[in-house]
């Protein structure tokens, strides 16, 4: 399909319909690799455990706000993450802090993750522990969250009589 278009000086200029000149597009069904014609993949998906570890740098960096946790949550943990990234224990003034490692722990029945992660602010490096819980829905959600002890120190004493 070829429409004319009026270009600044008047002349008309033909415009080519989405996609180039005819044979130009790749063969074969959509969906597939062009030349081999076999499905394409997609990347590996990343780990809950890192896909958790990158929501809480966000967060606690200031990058994004609290509540964008809210369904990602569960029990104390996001009343954690009100009592610590208010401070944003996080942001850095230099680069954006960066995940460098993010190890694990599994649950012999697999419904429970220890992780610990590594997050480098600048030349300092900071230590971020949390726990993840597989609900019913087969979801995981983050139960516990600590930041260099901030986790701890950050709840309210208990009240002795």
């Amino acid at each position: 399909m070829t429409t004319t278009t009026l270009t600044t000086t008047g002349s008309p200029r033909p415009r080519r319909a989405p996609g180039g000149p005819a044979g130009t597009r790749p063969r074969g069904p959509a969906g597939t690799h062009p030349r081999t014609g076999h499905p394409r993949t997609s990347p590996r998906a990343l780990p809950p455990h890192t896909v958790f570890a990158e929501r809480l740098l966000a967060v606690l960096s200031g990058e994004r706000p609290v509540h964008w946790m809210l369904g990602h949550t569960v029990g104390e943990a996001y009343e954690q993450l009100v009592r610590i990234a208010p401070e944003t224990p996080l942001r850095s003034l230099g680069p954006r802090p960066v995940l460098r490692r993010c190890s694990v722990q599994v649950d012999d029945d697999r419904t429970a993750v220890e992780a610990f992660a590594t997050i480098a602010t600048g030349a300092r490096v900071r230590a971020m522990a949390f726990r993840l819980e597989r609900g019913e829905d087969q979801r995981w959600r983050c139960a516990a969250v600590e930041l260099d002890g901030l986790g701890a120190a950050a709840r309210p004493a208990p009240h002795r009589a």
